[in-house]
């Protein structure tokens, strides 16, 4: 399914106060945090704040998630179990973390497969996953086909800092590494993502006070063809909004030169100069990119 995701803001389950402000907030996604964001003795009792937020809020973002705990914790069968039973079609994603290999992506399919015809549910309930472990990178091609369910794959490089061993002061403006640290990881998801048909959203930016930094890695991801990044605070919102819409501008121009091409081929050419820019069957394709998110955005 084709859903916004330019600004998946990030929202604590275990806080009534901080969900009923992001459903009234101006990101495209919400999800409700298990996992991180919980402490370990809020994780049970969250699940029944956040079906209540699901299920009782007025909703301004379009697509509602919630986060489970990894598989690998006490935490996640029942997560999934509670959410789904609970929230049942208000609930429309929800987000795997720490996923290693496409069996992961493979569990969590069956178990809400049978959740959803047991409760007689028309509504299938997607999913995104995380890509936060050094392993999960290396299988990331499997990940991404591993499940009809599968919307989008999401780079977490807090936790695939730990994974790979990379020292905390290497982390951002670091002086010892030129360039981005987390190029090639941004790079290999965001390839499998588009050889299977699905988004890449880019993860957290931790320093919250530092909007410019912010802005920098949310251009860095948009320029590899990422549809979102994940905005830890509502501030964080507006800017992936404005990193990942096309201007009014580049609309206009992408129309303008959509349809020159289109009358151009009727003719049997095969390319045109139009306003000192060359148009063929290349470049329309990097406009209809630009049309389509458009469409989306509703520009």
């Amino acid at each position: 399914m084709r859903r916004l995701r330019r600004s998946e803001l990030s929202t604590p389950g275990s806080s009534e106060k901080m969900m009923a402000k992001a459903a009234a907030g101006e990101a495209d996604y919400v999800f409700l945090d298990l996992e991180d964001a919980v402490a370990p003795k809020e994780k049970v009792p969250a699940r029944a704040k956040i079906v209540h937020a699901l299920t009782h809020l007025d909703w301004k973002p379009g697509t509602r998630a919630v986060r489970i705990n990894s598989l690998e914790s006490p935490y996640a069968h029942r997560d999934i179990i509670e959410i789904v039973e609970g929230a049942r079609g208000a609930l429309d994603v929800i987000i795997v973390p720490k996923v290693k290999q496409a069996r992961d992506v493979w569990w969590v399919d069956v178990l809400l497969s049978q959740l959803e015809q047991s409760l007689g549910m028309a509504k299938r309930i997607g999913l995104e996953v995380l890509i936060e472990e050094v392993e999960g990178l290396v299988h990331v091609e499997d990940i991404a086909t591993a499940s009809p369910r599968l919307e989008a794959l999401i780079f977490g490089p807090g936790d695939f800092a730990g994974s790979q061993g990379v020292p905390a002061q290497a982390i951002g403006e670091s002086p010892h590494y030129p360039g981005d640290i987390w190029h090639y990881a941004r790079n290999k998801i965001i390839v499998a993502a588009r050889t299977a048909g699905i988004d890449a959203i880019d993860g957290p930016y931790a320093a919250i006070s530092n909007p410019e930094g912010y802005r920098r890695e949310a251009l860095w991801a948009a320029s590899l063809g990422y549809q979102g990044k994940w905005a830890i605070h509502p501030s964080q919102v507006v800017p992936a909004n404005e990193v990942f819409s096309p201007s009014p501008e580049e609309v206009e121009r992408a129309r303008k030169l959509a349809k020159a091409y289109a009358e151009a081929e009727a003719q049997g050419l095969g390319a045109l100069t139009l306003e000192g820019d060359m148009v063929d069957a290349a470049s329309v394709r990097l406009l209809r990119n630009v049309l389509s998110k458009a469409e989306l955005i509703g520009l």
